[in-house]
């Protein structure tokens, strides 16, 4: 499967933006995406998985209650929508696929699209 992430920009702290991550293939509904992001310097880190029928979601806290993760498989796409954005949540942010349950460690996924970056302003 091949991704590819799109929605980054600039926002001030406070606001909102919807990060994409669109697939080819036609298997799309049995994979797990995830949203991880990297700041400059710092590791690769988990932010939110999504199983592949959308039932489950797992999110990592510094995110819980200001992100949303859905999907549309018919549009073979997933959607992160962020709110009440910090300075801290700027970063590249990438999406990942793989078959089985959802995981937080990058290492467990298999297909990765490039970055988008996400830059807030205090």
């Amino acid at each position: 499967v091949q991704l590819q992430a799109s929605g980054g920009g600039l926002v001030q702290a406070g606001g909102s933006l919807r990060l994409s991550c669109a697939a080819s293939g036609r298997t799309f509904p049995n994979y797990v995406v995830g949203w991880f992001r990297q700041a400059p310097g710092k590791e690769r880190e988990f932010v939110v998985g999504i199983s592949g029928n959308g039932a489950s979601t797992i999110y990592g806290d510094s995110v819980k209650g200001r992100f949303t993760i859905s999907r549309d498989n018919a549009k073979n796409t997933v959607y992160l929508e962020m709110k009440s954005l910090k300075p801290e949540d700027t970063a590249d942010y990438y999406c990942a696929a793989r078959r089985g349950g959802i995981r937080r460690g990058r290492n467990e996924y298999d297909y990765w699209g490039q970055g988008t970056l996400v830059t807030v302003s205090s």
